[in-house]
């Protein structure tokens, strides 16, 4: 099976770019000039959520015509959804928590997926399955940055992708800690700029979330 990542990075999402952009995309049409300006802004890993009724022709699009783009799924939360992201083309899944059935249905995919957690023993349970990338989520709420660092200690195989709440002050912050590999924000796409098909801006600010790995201090 040909590798669902670029072979020219890492074989991890979390190693793709500092940040994923978690976009809500409220029309198909938008998909591909909004992917497009993502990847110029120097973020090829795209995380189309699954809360608009255009969500899989979005990702279908972007997988057929932005091929700079790794467009992934996020809002996972069942089997059936599974089957039809990776129909549609994404190369990665993202789900906001996880239960036996769906973990499984993830592992067959054949694609990377990372599964939410939000406290210990989540992480601890899928570690024991031999998962160690999850999504931390909702990150801010369920303890940030403080929680996080607790974790490195008795957990240090695990990595993270926090998301939920993290914008471009504090994304630094959680990209210094060993254990996060990216974070997800949706900033970088807002809504007025995507109404507006205000590409520029997007790539702007694309470019911005690009360079915060290195306002982080050193990370993985």
């Amino acid at each position: 099976m040909t590798s669902p990542l670029p072979s020219s990075s890492a074989a991890s999402v979390l190693d793709l770019a500092p940040v994923v952009p978690v976009v809500v995309v409220p029309d198909a049409a938008v998909a591909v000039p909004l992917a497009r300006a993502l990847v110029a802004g120097g973020l090829p890993a795209i995380e189309v959520t699954l809360r608009t009724p255009a969500a899989l022709d979005a990702i279908r699009a972007i997988a057929d015509e932005v091929p700079d783009a790794v467009v992934g799924a996020g809002t996972v939360i069942t089997p059936e959804q599974v089957a039809r992201c990776v129909a549609a083309g994404a190369r990665f899944l993202v789900s906001p928590g996880w239960t036996v059935a769906l973990l499984e249905a993830m592992r067959g995919s054949g694609v990377p997926f990372l599964p939410g957690v939000s406290t210990t023993s989540e992480v601890v349970a899928l570690l024991e399955r031999g998962v160690r990338e999850m999504k931390f989520f909702p990150a801010q709420a369920a303890g940030g940055t403080a929680y996080l660092k607790s974790l490195a200690g008795p957990l240090p195989q695990a990595r993270f992708c926090p998301t939920g709440g993290i914008g471009p002050a504090t994304a630094p912050e959680y990209l210094s800690l060993p254990n996060v590999g990216c974070v997800g924000g949706s900033w970088m796409a807002p809504a007025d700029a995507v109404a507006a098909g205000d590409w520029a801006r997007v790539e702007e600010l694309a470019r911005g979330a690009a360079g915060l790995r290195d306002a982080g201090g050193t990370c993985r």
